[in-house]
């Protein structure tokens, strides 16, 4: 069970959470998420999980999988942070973790209870939505505070127009 949420108390401020990956359609998550952190008055936080890969090599070859997986999502998260400073004028939070995406998702908003909203961008391409869309349209992840999904052919003229 979710801790309550803090958003709306006296010293805090509601949060949106966008999930960065390599994914083109992430870009479109991250642009709603700014935006609507920027006009709202609250919190961006991007969150980059890496996968639990299969790290269980011998000791040295695991140590340096784990930090070329980390030097990789700090330069990913690193670019969308830039991005986001320099079109939305905000100053996001960075947040990376190791494991199941959805563990990991749910991990955040219980730990930082001004996590509100959750943004997720699902993709047009034939393969599906995506592996988080996906898995919250067939319940395979719920999470406990309301998650928004846009479609990718929003442009970012669109996405201020809908903020």
């Amino acid at each position: 069970m979710v801790s309550k949420r803090l958003s709306r108390l006296e010293g805090h401020r509601r949060k949106f959470m966008a999930v960065i990956d390599a994914t083109p359609e992430c870009q479109r998550a991250v642009h709603y998420a700014g935006r609507r952190a920027k006009n709202s008055n609250g919190g961006l936080v991007l969150l980059y999980v890496i996968p639990a890969g299969d790290f269980q090599q011998w000791l040295g070859v695991e140590e340096i999988m784990r930090a070329e997986a980390r030097e990789e999502a700090e330069a990913t998260v690193a670019k969308a942070a830039q991005i986001v400073r320099e079109t939305i004028g905000i100053e996001p939070e960075i947040v990376i973790r190791e494991g199941n995406s959805a563990e990991q998702i749910n991990a955040v908003i219980e730990e930082d209870r001004d996590v509100a909203i959750l943004v997720l961008a699902a993709s047009s391409a034939k393969e599906g939505p995506g592996p988080l869309v996906s898995s919250v349209a067939g319940r395979g992840a719920a999470f406990p505070i309301p998650v928004t999904v846009l479609p990718d052919t929003l442009t970012n003229e669109e996405i201020d127009a809908l903020c």
